[in-house]
């Protein structure tokens, strides 16, 4: 590696972890891109040849912390199977209806953050769709074909990380609907509400009755969850 490279790749670096110092101690709507120069020591036109937007440099910060957790590792560390298909659903469905449970004000916040996005100008989702599609999506669709060549589901359509993006939109929609004090819905049954949840994305996905019989009990009688950087992500 050039010397040349080294340089720009420790002073990204250098700018991450001053991001993450602003951001923590500022919050997202707090921190400006000057700021974050200034505890960089760079000048901000230096920060923009690295990061061009404020959202992508947040968006790098929670790609970052999601790559170096230990669950999500664990998971993706598994072979492609039924089981890691149904530990994957699971872990997303255990997540989101955990921060909307007993919310945590920072992923409450990141979870604001996609949301306007989506009704600003759709960069800070862009940029954390395309992060976790490149993070998770493998994982799902090798996992979901194996599920199909395993004789557990059926296929659904002909692309099939759209159906990781349907089930994702489920569960983060879900997350929203909890999210003011006074919740927006309330399900019903709550305490079954994640056994539904999984069962209605599984089925949707193509998996059969027999394979979520099999898989689901297991997967909720365990703690393995997934963060997914959505609402982090």
């Amino acid at each position: 590696m050039s010397t040349l490279r080294m340089t720009s790749d420790l002073r990204r670096e250098l700018i991450l972890s001053a991001a993450k110092r602003c951001f923590a101690r500022n919050g997202f709507a707090g921190t400006t891109t000057k700021s974050v120069a200034a505890a960089a020591s760079i000048s901000e036109g230096l920060l923009f040849k690295h990061f061009p937007t404020k959202s992508a440099l947040y968006a790098e910060i929670l790609a970052e912390e999601c790559e170096a957790d230990p669950s999500l590792n664990k998971l993706l560390g598994l072979a492609p199977s039924t089981e890691t298909l149904v530990v994957l659903v699971r872990g997303m469905v255990g997540h989101f209806l955990q921060v909307s449970r007993a919310p945590d004000q920072e992923e409450a916040q990141r979870l604001r953050l996609m949301t306007n996005s989506h009704l600003d100008d759709g960069e800070f989702a862009r940029l954390l769709y395309d992060k976790i599609g490149d993070l998770i999506g493998p994982a799902f669709t090798a996992s979901l074909e194996q599920a199909i060549a395993a004789g557990d589901a059926s296929p659904v359509g002909r692309e099939p990380l759209n159906l990781f993006w349907f089930a994702h939109h489920t569960v983060l929609m879900m997350a929203l609907t909890q999210l003011p004090a006074v919740p927006c819905l309330t399900y019903a049954e709550a305490t079954g509400l994640e056994r539904q949840a999984c069962e209605f994305i599984l089925r949707g996905i193509g998996l059969n009755e027999p394979a979520i019989a099999s898989h689901l009990d297991r997967e909720l009688s365990t703690d393995f969850g997934l963060p997914v950087i959505a609402e982090s992500a």
